[in-house]
């Protein structure tokens, strides 16, 4: 089994969850995928990195990945430590939802992003709304926002909008791999 067949097993056991949730998007679904739980597990987090890593291998010159905090903070952190230990340096950095008040005032927090090649990841995509405010922000310091990766796609519109937003969308787990239909 890859490493993406145990996550989508990890997923369908522990990560899916049925009743009435409202989505970040403020849409309503009869199920949650709660990777949080996952991307903050000792089981999840390496082979969330593992396939991350596997759906971007072919981008070149990715100098770091992150996104929107806070969803997206472990799954760079665990990119970027499997990425270590497949020889990659691939650093993580940090999107706040809007520009601190205080200190630097920053809204990308980590390294210096300007004129570097990155990724922005998120854990279930619905309509997109969450990569697109990284993107923006991602752009206002100088970065190359080369791809969206996510790990599970709701197909609800997501890819379309980042799409429209001159970003590539890739997911790696769809919800029919979790024997899901879209909502």
């Amino acid at each position: 089994m890859t490493a993406r067949d145990d996550l989508i097993q990890l997923i369908r056991d522990e990560a899916v969850f049925h009743g009435d949730f409202v989505l970040t998007s403020g849409k309503r679904a009869t199920y949650y995928v709660d990777m949080r739980k996952l991307s903050l597990d000792h089981r999840g987090a390496p082979l969330i990195g593992d396939v991350l890593l596997d759906l971007i291998a072919d981008i070149p010159d990715v100098a770091a990945v992150g996104g929107l905090t806070m969803g997206a903070d472990p799954l760079a952190n665990a990119v970027m430590h499997r990425g270590l230990a497949r020889g990659l340096a691939v650093d993580a950095f940090v999107v706040r939802k809007e520009p601190k008040d205080h200190g630097r005032g920053r809204q990308v927090e980590g390294p210096d992003l300007a004129g570097k090649r990155v990724v922005v990841l998120e854990d279930t995509s619905t309509t997109g709304g969450s990569p697109i405010k990284a993107i923006e922000a991602l752009r206002k310091v100088g970065a190359e926002v080369v791809a969206v990766a996510v790990i599970v796609d709701r197909s609800t519109g997501a890819q379309a909008a980042i799409e429209a937003a001159g970003v590539e969308y890739r997911a790696a787990i769809h919800l029919a791999d979790l024997g899901l239909d879209p909502q």
